[in-house]
């Protein structure tokens, strides 16, 4: 089993071949607009249209911290859009991260990934606007996918961003 690999780099663009998964962490009430969203909505429509929906239609169906959504954007490239974060404001409440969260819907995106023989590409998700510790997210990575056997790429993109 080997760990995380760390590149500096664009996760919206993996260089592996194979089967790509590039995951995200998404807000639980509709925004979508700042951070790493743009960089995908600048790639593909669909993640930001499937999310918009699912938010929309959000009664009848799982939306909601923990969920995962899978959008097909390519043949070989699907972006996990994962809710992960309490609303988009820090507060009394602190920061928007819910780790509980993010480690419900890396474990849901376990299984979907392994039956597509992927690998998984993201920012340091969490870490970002939803003003998490890359320190808490790590483990949950690891402890979800890294240990079924799943190889995981951590992008840092430009100077001082995580």
């Amino acid at each position: 089993m080997s760990g995380i690999t760390y590149v500096r780099g664009d996760a919206t663009v993996p260089s592996v071949k194979g089967v790509k998964v590039i995951a995200h962490v998404c807000n639980d009430i509709g925004g979508w607009g700042k951070g790493f969203v743009l960089a995908l909505s600048r790639r593909w429509p669909e993640p930001e249209a499937a999310y918009r929906a699912w938010h929309r239609e959000r009664a009848s169906n799982d939306f909601g911290l923990g969920a995962l959504q899978l959008v097909q954007v390519k043949p070989d490239v699907w972006v996990a859009n994962m809710i992960g974060q309490r609303g988009t404001r820090r507060g009394s409440r602190g920061v928007p991260v819910r780790y509980e969260a993010i480690d419900t819907a890396l474990s849901r995106l376990a299984d979907p990934v392994i039956g597509l023989a992927a690998s998984v590409h993201m920012p340091r998700i969490g870490c970002g606007l939803a003003g998490g510790t890359w320190s808490r997210v790590e483990p949950l990575i690891t402890g979800r996918l890294v240990r079924r056997g799943i190889a995981v790429t951590v992008y840092d993109h430009g100077e001082g961003r995580s």
